[in-house]
């Protein structure tokens, strides 16, 4: 068998851009039908515009250049679309779903134009290719890959209810942590805190290379969860000046309280050098009073990281101030009670690793399969038989 004929999807798709309307949030009327734009759902509206099988593509505002998130998806039966997703329809040699996979990561960064917004233009998208094999296989390869996300997302929603696990037993061990409905007695965090230091106000010279010196930006620390896979390394002069106040420790917490993502805390697990970056505070629970884990969990849960943001002051950069979080209140249950939830952390933690892991792998699996699936001929001999 040769190579797939490679087609442009200007002559295998029909592109119904100008049927598409935009309609401001404040003009639109709340409904059933869903209102897409460049990346999914934005809003539920009265009203629908569309009502067939279609594939979008973002025209701007889409993830280029992504590997993880993809610049098109799937819509099925009636909705509304505005201008910022290109309407494909396929034509009769063309399955839609396989159409959505071939193009879901496509690499249009040559095809992007626009200096402050990167916009895919229609032009561009007539000229985009993509191999055209018989339509049976076409419906192979969509199905396949079809099992392959299913299984993924299966994967990610164990992993997701793990967390949900952790959270409702930490309601069910201490209650909520703002309404105290157990009375457990309360204190103030620079009561349960041996040190509480904010970062250097200064914006560390971030590198790549190992040096050995680690830094935190806040964009790696998650609920109850530092990315260290993720971290950014500083120079040991760098280091040594931004650690003078203290040298983060295992069991220290770190707290955002700054940007967009303020109110995250998550506890330093490994042993390690590294210094806090712009835009958070480090937290040394009183060993005596408070674990780590208890008190990373009672700052993330949602009732008192609402409460927290009331606290917030600034509009372009919304912030907590350092001397607000020392003054929020934390109930203190028996300290044998927060060592054995956080004891089922640990436990729920190492299933999350190995659930991870396996994501980890079908991920890489899933990666190799669309290669295989649109650039290798992956069902060469079953179209042989044919």
């Amino acid at each position: 068998m040769g190579e797939w004929e490679m087609v442009r999807l200007g002559d295998v798709c029909d592109i119904l851009d100008h049927m598409r309307v935009p309609v401001t949030a404040s003009d639109r009327t709340k409904g059933i039908y869903p209102y897409y734009g460049a990346n999914g759902v934005q809003d539920y509206v009265d009203d629908y515009i569309f009502d067939d099988e279609l594939v979008l593509l973002a025209e701007d505002g889409g993830h280029f250049g992504s590997r993880e998130n993809p610049i098109a998806y799937r819509v099925s039966g009636k909705c509304w679309i505005n201008n910022h997703a290109h309407v494909l329809k396929p034509k009769n040699n063309l399955n839609v779903d396989y159409l959505c996979y071939s193009i879901m990561f496509y690499d249009v960064m040559p095809l992007i134009s626009g200096t402050t917004r990167a916009k895919l233009n229609q032009a561009a998208v007539r000229k985009m290719t993509i191999p055209l094999p018989p339509l049976p296989v076409q419906r192979k390869i969509a199905e396949t890959l079809d099992l392959a996300t299913a299984l993924i997302e299966k994967r990610k929603a164990q992993i997701a209810k793990l967390d949900l696990l952790v959270k409702s037993q930490f309601v069910t061990m201490f209650g909520d942590p703002v309404t105290n409905p157990m009375g457990w007695d309360a204190r103030e965090i620079q009561e349960i805190c041996a040190t509480i230091v904010d970062c250097p106000h200064s914006t560390p010279k971030y590198t790549k290379t190992d040096t050995g010196y680690m830094c935190i930006r806040t964009t790696i620390v998650k609920p109850n969860l530092i990315l260290w896979s993720d971290i950014e390394f500083i120079e040991k002069s760098e280091f040594l000046e931004r650690t003078k106040r203290k040298k983060p420790s295992r069991g220290d917490v770190i707290y955002t309280r700054e940007g967009a993502i303020l109110g995250i805390a998550a506890v330093i697990d490994v042993d390690c050098d590294v210094a806090l970056g712009q835009r958070s505070m480090l937290l040394s629970p009183n060993a005596e009073l408070c674990n780590p884990q208890y008190l990373s969990h009672t700052m993330n849960m949602d009732s008192f990281s609402q409460k927290a943001r009331t606290s917030t002051t600034g509009s372009a950069s919304p912030h907590i101030n350092v001397g607000d979080v020392k003054k929020f209140i934390v109930p203190i249950p028996p300290l044998a009670l927060q060592t054995q939830f956080a004891a089922f952390v640990e436990h729920v933690e190492k299933q999350k690793v190995k659930l991870k892991q396996g994501l980890e792998l079908m991920a890489l699996e899933y990666k190799a399969l669309m290669q295989r699936c649109f650039w290798g001929s992956m069902f060469a001999e079953e179209e042989k038989t044919k």
